[in-house]
């Protein structure tokens, strides 16, 4: 007797019958875990009709394995419904695919750091049916109020709130593909029956909805004769986790058959990061996504330089793109993007970055590294690294690298190395990047990349200890336990009635070792700064040198008074922020009721 079936079943069966509960889980199978990027990424497997691996299923009603079950994580009102079948393998594929497809809710999912987030899905017509893009990039999520803004939402880029706003968008909720025949009537009606647009629906419909509806799902079914024991092993044997393997893991699969071990020569690498405490955070995929972005810059750049201006390869550091890097192009480029890695941490270090902690983005080293590979020694010019400054200042206050990076990456490769090597237009980051006043009030933790930025701009080249008078540079920094401490200690400002959205922003927060912070304690300003001056044997004058290098007016310190403190030193700050991108700041912005940041720890919006 066989243990088992294979066979086929339409995706949209399977679906229904989780839907109805014929389909469920075991109860002890781990929660849905799947993020947002892999839901999007099994939907362009489904469209582009590839396959996504089988799913095995446990025929029920052997009395010797009485599992408790549960229904797939979304279903409705299938609590008390007795399955048919139960996944052993495959829940998290068919529990995404439920989800967006069948559940017509938003989805519960998670972003890249793990935090929780609600998303609708939706293809985006045009890009679906454009033969020169990836069809992965036609798939896209939007949070649950379908809205997408910029400049701290204050403008809006595409609005998604209606169904007519989905039909002049083109964009297609991939939960109405089960239902494509009502919205292909009103889509039609709401372009009064354009012969364009019909045309255009039709090709849609061929290529996208067709391999949903046509998608045939590979089905092991296991006979409710088997044992116990023999379910639970094939259960572990099966059930890996559905982690997928990284970019890295890949090309190391790949450059193995070419004799080349890609993991031992990225232990060689780390070597070489190992004294550079900004690089301790960098991965092998941050390798191999720079690698490929200067790469294909080259590319470009060669075609060009040969007089090829049409069909030029993209700029591009795309999962497609470091999938299909080569091992010559990886040796060949190699050596200059780990030289360009080490300079950046040399020139962020020479900002006032000494760490990966403190790093604004570690996304944003991609990009530095490969731009500074192509600068080469040009580099070492203080107006070109102060133009590189810039953008790296733009990017860090504008926060405009936490989530879909791989767009901009490509627009800096190229833009900022025209701009600074040859006085080009100023890049599309520089131009992108605002910073509202009212953002410095919000910054309260290392969260945020802007938190960091201003925490590096306090330590400017005259910045000195309040207790020994030394400079914080990169050697006091770690000799001296430099760390961040509140200025108005937090016991005084309690007492104080001052609020907490006040005193825990950075503009009540200074660089100050370990030692010096013990001595402030919970005191008063005016009692605290008097003992400092006693331990540290300074006059007056010079005492108060050291506090104005902290942007900090001692007179307010001396009087107490947090609020004029408050209000003149992040007037200070602004200005410093000013400065390094190049940018004045508006002073009278508004504050939205409804405005919200987002940091790189949380959900971006996008």
């Amino acid at each position: 007797m066989e243990s088992f079936d294979s066979t086929k079943r339409g995706l949209y069966k399977i679906l229904e019958d989780v839907d109805s509960g014929k389909i469920q889980l075991p109860d002890f199978q781990r929660k849905w875990v799947w993020d947002d990027d892999r839901i999007k990424g099994i939907i362009a497997s489904v469209a582009k009709s590839f396959p996504i691996g089988a799913v095995m299923l446990l025929e029920t009603g052997n009395e010797s394995i009485r599992f408790k079950t549960k229904p797939i994580e979304g279903v409705v009102g299938a609590d008390n419904k007795k399955p048919e079948m139960l996944i052993l393998d495959g829940q998290q594929r068919i529990t995404s695919l439920y989800q967006a497809i069948i559940s017509n809710r938003v989805v519960n999912t998670r972003n890249s750091k793990g935090y929780e987030i609600k998303r609708w899905y939706y293809i985006d017509m045009k890009k679906a049916l454009d033969p020169d893009t990836d069809l992965e990039e036609a798939v896209f999520s939007i949070n649950e109020n379908k809205i997408i803004t910029e400049n701290i939402g204050r403008d809006i880029v595409l609005d998604l709130t209606t169904q007519e706003k989905e039909f002049q968008n083109l964009m297609y909720p991939v939960c109405m593909v089960d239902e494509y025949d009502e919205w292909r009537t009103r889509f039609s009606e709401y372009w009064d029956y354009e012969r364009e647009k019909i045309k255009f629906w039709n090709e849609f419909e061929k290529k996208i909805i067709k391999s949903f509806n046509g998608y045939m799902l590979p089905i092991i079914e296991m006979k409710k004769e088997n044992p116990k024991e023999a379910v639970c092993q094939v259960f572990e044997k099966v059930n890996t986790g559905g982690i997928s393997l990284t970019v890295f893991e890949l090309l190391t699969a790949s450059f193995a058959s070419e004799e080349f071990d890609l993991k031992e020569d990225w232990e060689k690498v780390k070597k070489k990061f190992e004294p550079y405490k900004v690089l301790l955070s960098t991965s092998n995929t941050d390798l191999i996504q720079a690698v490929t972005l200067f790469s294909t810059y080259k590319k470009r750049q060669g075609l060009i330089k040969q007089g090829i201006t049409e069909n030029l390869p993209a700029v591009s550091a795309k999962r497609k793109e470091m999938l299909n890097l080569t091992l010559d192009n990886y040796k060949n480029h190699r050596d200059e993007i780990v030289k360009g890695f080490i300079k950046a941490s040399k020139i962020l270090v020479e900002n006032h970055i000494f760490n990966a902690r403190d790093l604004p983005y570690s996304t944003q080293l991609v990009p530095m590294a490969a731009i500074i590979a192509e600068l080469e020694n040009n580099i070492e010019n203080i107006g070109n690294k102060n133009k590189l400054m810039r953008w790296f200042w733009c990017g860090v206050f504008g926060e405009l690298y936490g989530s879909a990076n791989e767009t901009r990456y490509s627009l800096d490769m190229t833009q900022v190395v025209e701009w600074i090597l040859k006085n080009g237009e100023e890049p599309k980051t520089i131009y992108d990047a605002n910073f509202s006043p009212s953002r410095l009030n919000t910054l309260r933790t290392r969260n945020s990349a802007a938190y960091k930025g201003v925490y590096a701009m306090l330590m400017d080249d005259n910045t000195k200890d309040w207790l020994s008078a030394t400079k914080i540079d990169h050697i006091s920094y770690f000799s001296e336990s430099i760390d961040i401490h509140h200025i108005f200690p937090v016991s005084w400002c309690g007492k104080n009635n001052i609020k907490r959205d006040d005193f825990d922003s950075i503009i009540n927060k200074t660089p100050l070792s370990g030692r010096t912070n013990r001595i402030v304690s919970g005191d008063a300003p005016s009692k605290y700064l008097e003992r400092l001056k006693k331990h540290a044997g300074v006059e007056d004058e010079d005492f108060n040198k050291i506090l104005i290098s902290h942007v900090v007016n001692p007179e307010y310190m001396y009087h107490d008074d947090f609020y004029g403190f408050f209000n003149d030193r992040k007037e200070q700050i602004l200005k410093r922020i000013e400065k390094a991108m190049g940018k004045t700041i508006p002073r009278d912005q508004p504050v939205l009721e409804e405005e919200k940041y987002y940091d790189e720890f949380s959900e971006n919006e996008i």
